[in-house]
């Protein structure tokens, strides 16, 4: 398998789509001729043409209800919002319409629409540039929701999401695109719901998605080579339909569990998982869930000052070590 970048992984996989199936096409703004924001587009305009590769202009509600109703009407559009902060102009036409119109036209209408949109903090691009809202969309039914850690799995559920008769939101995370890995050639396609255990371990499971699945993944390697600490790591990969099967199965092996988010703590997609682990997995559980987030203010300009509010590998350390079996702990 070649070593490619979750950009070229993206971009691959649209093309392939696009040559797959002449009923799917782009739009989104500054998508064709400048090649889109972060380049997933680049060269696409010139192969497909503007007919299958659309400009929109930067409205929105506008070109996600044309993408809605193209949907509707036997077409596959894949949206791209230039930024995930963008898409609250877009709440109506996705929550009202594009979640709802199949279950109200009695399962009559599919819409096979994809939107996708980067996130996330860390590239100093201040407090309304830099959130992580796919709790809001997670709660929604009718919407499913991706959020891939790796180039092979960001590949694979954008095949699996473009030939989904449901909506999708698929979300992206700026710090990974310039991330590598290994990635198959041949179009596989990824599941939509369901996770993967991407370490084994004993002592503990750490469940996560999107970036910090990759941060979760880093830090358990090293903690299991200098703290001989055997923890497991659940990229949840899909946050609608949640793979409860694969969480309680784990946390039943390990006793233990964190839930590592780089949302904000309150009433997100840790809330609900260790909720769902408090209903399924309790009498399997010898410590309290811990939930490792970002601290919950508007992200700072201030490079310092964002660093500081972000959560990463040292916050997951820190519960780690405070969470893991006391036979393994080691003096810090």
């Amino acid at each position: 398998m070649a070593q490619i970048t979750y950009r070229q992984a993206l971009h691959d996989a649209l093309r392939e789509e696009l040559l797959h199936d002449e009923n799917v096409f782009l739009l989104g703004e500054e998508i064709g001729i400048f090649e889109g924001s972060y380049k997933i587009t680049a060269g696409l305009l010139q192969e497909f043409g503007p007919r299958r590769v659309v400009d929109t202009p930067i409205v929105e509600n506008g070109f996600v209800g044309m993408a809605t109703g193209a949907a509707m009407l036997g077409l596959r559009p894949i949206v791209e919002i230039m930024t995930i902060n963008f898409i609250v102009l877009a709440m109506d036409q996705i929550v009202n319409h594009a979640a709802k119109i199949y279950a109200m036209f009695g399962g009559q209408c599919p819409v096979p629409l994809v939107i996708r949109t980067p996130g996330g903090g860390g590239q100093q691009l201040a407090a309304t540039h830099s959130q992580n809202l796919e709790v809001w969309f997670a709660h929604v039914p009718g919407l499913k929701v991706v959020a891939p850690s790796t180039p092979a799995d960001a590949k694979g559920l954008l095949h699996a999401s473009v030939r989904d008769n449901n909506p999708v939101i698929f979300l992206e995370n700026l710090a990974l695109y310039n991330t590598k890995g290994e990635v198959p050639s041949n179009g596989e396609t990824v599941p939509i719901g369901k996770a993967k255990v991407t370490k084994e371990g004993t002592d503990l499971t750490v469940i996560s998605y999107s970036r910090m699945a990759a941060v979760a993944l880093d830090v358990a390697r090293r903690l299991e080579e200098e703290n001989n600490l055997s923890i497991e790591v659940v990229d949840l990969r899909s946050l609608r339909p949640l793979d409860h099967e694969t969480i309680i199965s784990s946390v039943k092996k390990t006793n233990r569990a964190i839930v590592f988010e780089e949302d904000w703590r309150s009433f997100g997609i840790g809330a609900e998982i260790a909720a769902t682990l408090q209903e399924e997995a309790f009498d399997d559980l010898d410590a309290p869930i811990k939930r490792v987030a970002s601290l919950e203010v508007p992200l700072p300009y201030s490079k310092p000052l964002e660093l500081a509010t972000l959560t990463g590998a040292k916050q997951l350390i820190d519960a780690i070590n405070e969470l893991a079996p006391r036979r393994r702990r080691t003096a810090s």
